[in-house]
């Protein structure tokens, strides 16, 4: 390690010549480097390969540790330190790759819809596997980017083999309750399956696991501008087709909506993968706009309920939309997180996130509150232990990072803190929502 020592220091006395960066930046810096250090180190990493990495994934840095690169040109992580534009353009398959798999998942989709009958009949089955004709592909091109050996390409596919028996062994009833929450919260489970592959197997890297939740909010804006897109060519081909007085048009949709739909997962990854710093520059912008709207939102509707007193009155609607949104919040603050430099003292912003927690904290006690009441008055139903459960897992998490925030706030820790509390935090969700597809169904009779 006294190689490695003598590299941290020489990165440190190289940082701390940075105008923006004070001794307190330093020594933060350099424990959150000595942290991943440590993380790729208990990964199998030798101790110069994990320095390598845990610079390169510096974050904002990437210009100062770029500037190092090119005063000790000699030293072997130069090519990893140094972005793509410093470097001679290659010629990749990348997009081939992304192009089989994206094709394998539009060919999969039409193969199930041809075997359910769809849209003539419209079997339950087809609703409870969707995701299972395409995330798993998903998986096997981040498999195949990742380069896993054998051994990581089985553990990569375990998941997805016992859901699709456990879903599809089940015996559920007619109209079943439990079949459309498997349904709902199978996709869920299947993309933290997803996580394995992307993060190389990594999955014990508290730093690769920020990554997966900056790949997810990014791969979220990629997917929806193409499916903006993907619904005006639509529109455009239907109105073209009109004058025709057939119908032309609904048989083009028929076929390209769910195709396309399916192959758009694997294309807004690739492109994520190659485009990411034009999201970087995006991801900023996205934050600062939606957090504050979010924030008074928040703040003004628990408020309001709080003051009037109706929050009891809750129904089952309702409660749905504050679960959404408080899912959303709870998106936008980790998305808000994984765009934020790290070593950046606690502004403007980090209060504002920290008000939109607090307020979808009180709007969750609020919700929950009429939940047990419901409960109390109608009985437990499949429905409701799901998003009782969800509702307590979120209580923990809004909990847990408002504490962590104010204490970010006050100067009594360090960011990377209540960036460890959430990453650790994920398996939690991943847990709740498997519970949701394996357990729930046998523990209410298939209902």
């Amino acid at each position: 390690m006294d190689g490695v020592e003598a590299q941290i220091a020489e990165w440190r006395a190289y940082v701390a010549k940075a105008p923006a960066v004070n001794g307190r930046d330093v020594d933060e810096l350099d424990a959150h480097l000595r942290d991943q250090i440590a993380e790729l180190d208990a990964a199998g990493l030798t101790a110069d390969e994990a320095f390598l990495v845990a610079v390169k994934r510096m974050g904002d840095l990437d210009s100062l540790s770029r500037e190092f690169a090119r005063e000790h040109s000699g030293r072997l992580w130069k090519q990893l330190v140094l972005s793509d534009e410093d470097e001679p353009a290659r010629p990749s398959s990348r997009w081939f790759e992304a192009l089989v798999f994206a094709l394998a998942a539009a060919a999969a989709i039409q193969v199930a819809r041809l075997a359910a009958h769809f849209p003539a009949e419209e079997p339950e089955w087809l609703l409870r596997n969707i995701s299972l004709f395409v995330l798993p592909f998903l998986a096997g091109y981040f498999a195949r980017r990742r380069q896993l050996d054998t051994r990581r390409w089985v553990l990569a596919a375990t998941p997805f083999v016992l859901v699709a028996l456990v879903v599809n062994l089940y015996p559920y009833r007619a109209d079943s309750a439990t079949e459309l929450l498997v349904a709902l919260y199978l996709p869920v489970v299947l993309w933290f399956a997803v996580a394995y592959p992307y993060m190389g197997g990594m999955t014990r890297s508290h730093e690769r696991r920020m990554d997966f939740v900056r790949f997810t909010g990014e791969w979220v804006i990629y997917y929806a501008l193409i499916a903006l897109g993907g619904g005006v060519l639509l529109g455009l081909t239907a109105l073209i087709f009109e004058p025709i007085g057939t119908d032309l048009d609904e048989r083009v949709i028929e076929w390209i909506l769910p195709s396309g739909a399916a192959g758009a997962v694997i294309v807004a990854a690739w492109l994520v993968e190659s485009k990411q710093h034009v999201v970087e520059n995006m991801a900023p912008v996205l934050t600062m706009l939606f957090t504050p709207l979010f924030a008074v939102m928040l703040s003004v509707a628990a408020a309001t309920y709080a003051v009037s007193g109706v929050a009891g009155a809750f129904d089952r609607e309702l409660l749905g939309v504050f679960d959404a949104l408080l899912v959303v919040v709870l998106g936008l603050v980790l998305y808000a997180m994984s765009a934020r430099a790290p070593f950046l003292p606690a502004g403007l912003m980090d209060r504002v996130q920290l008000l939109a927690v607090a307020s979808a904290l009180i709007l969750d006690v609020m919700v929950l509150g009429a939940m047990v009441a419901r409960i109390g008055d109608l009985g437990l139903t499949p429905n409701r232990a799901a998003a009782l459960g969800l509702n307590l897992v979120l209580l923990v998490n809004l909990a847990a990072a408002a504490w962590l925030s104010m204490r970010f706030l006050t100067g009594r820790i360090a960011f990377h803190r209540l960036e460890r509390w959430q990453t650790s935090y994920l398996p939690i969700f991943a847990l709740w929502a498997a519970t949701v597809v394996a357990v729930l169904p046998p523990l209410f009779a298939f209902g």
